[in-house]
């Protein structure tokens, strides 16, 4: 197990690239009259614990709408690491051997911030690197507590037309004695050791640690229905931009 880490360098890394299926151009779709990447990158440059915020994306629009929010589009990723089936853990790497051949830039952490999780803050970046400095964990990721109602022991599977039981055994009919469960939540935040991305070709490394967040804050943006309820959920925490704002998206998107 380790033990507290000094960390000196943390390296922000927002993934956008230009395809998606669920909603086109998702990363600059319009959410409450801002570019849905702007969301990530106002969280990103809010942090105290990152250095440095980087996005990696195949698009040049894309790119341009990462510096006009404030953050370094340093270079394109190629077409090859863009595609739906293509693992987070090949982008991240790709990234990170590309800014150490440009610049000699060596981050001790890389937190991996993903557009699609508009609601997340700062806070939740800061307290994630926090956790991994402290604890000296391998990686840290941002989970949400599983609705009881979606525990193992309450999921039902149909067979020939008939419910049975997903688990074996006597199933707890009081939510209080079903066990607690948590899912990843995007991630909304990934903290990682660059070595473990590195050296383990893996994200989360041998020794994860969770930094629960609540639900609302872990909206994960995937379909249209889901644009309309962050927009839902960020009016009621007033957290929608001004008209000037507005103006200045509509034109960036």
């Amino acid at each position: 197990m380790g033990g507290p880490v000094a960390v000196t360098e943390v390296l922000g890394l927002i993934p956008a690239r230009g395809g998606s299926k669920g909603i086109p151009r998702k990363n600059v779709a319009d959410l409450g009259g801002r570019p849905l990447l702007a969301y990530t990158c106002e969280a990103a440059l809010a942090s105290s614990t990152l250095t440095r915020t980087v996005l990696s994306t195949d698009d040049g629009a894309i790119a341009d709408l990462g510096r006009a929010c404030g953050v370094e589009a340093p270079f394109l990723r190629p077409a090859g690491l863009s595609a739906d089936e293509t693992p987070m853990i090949d982008v991240v790497r790709h990234a990170l051997r590309a800014l150490e051949q440009a610049e000699g830039y060596r981050p001790d952490v890389l937190v991996l911030l993903q557009p699609t999780s508009p609601l997340r803050r700062a806070r939740h970046i800061d307290d994630a690197v926090d956790l991994l400095c402290a604890s000296g964990a391998d990686s840290v990721v941002t989970v949400v507590p599983v609705p009881h109602r979606y525990s193992p022991t309450s999921v039902m599977r149909l067979v020939e037309g008939r419910l049975v039981a997903f688990a074996e055994g006597p199933a707890p009919a009081r939510r209080q004695d079903k066990p607690r469960l948590y899912a990843r939540n995007g991630p909304a935040v990934l903290a990682v050791k660059r070595s473990v991305v590195l050296d383990q070709a893996s994200l989360y490394g041998d020794d994860c640690r969770p930094l629960v967040m609540d639900a609302e804050s872990s909206v994960d943006v995937d379909e249209p229905a889901d644009l309309a309820y962050a927009e839902h959920l960020l009016e009621r925490r007033g957290a929608l931009p001004t008209e000037s704002d507005r103006v200045v998206a509509g034109g960036l998107s």
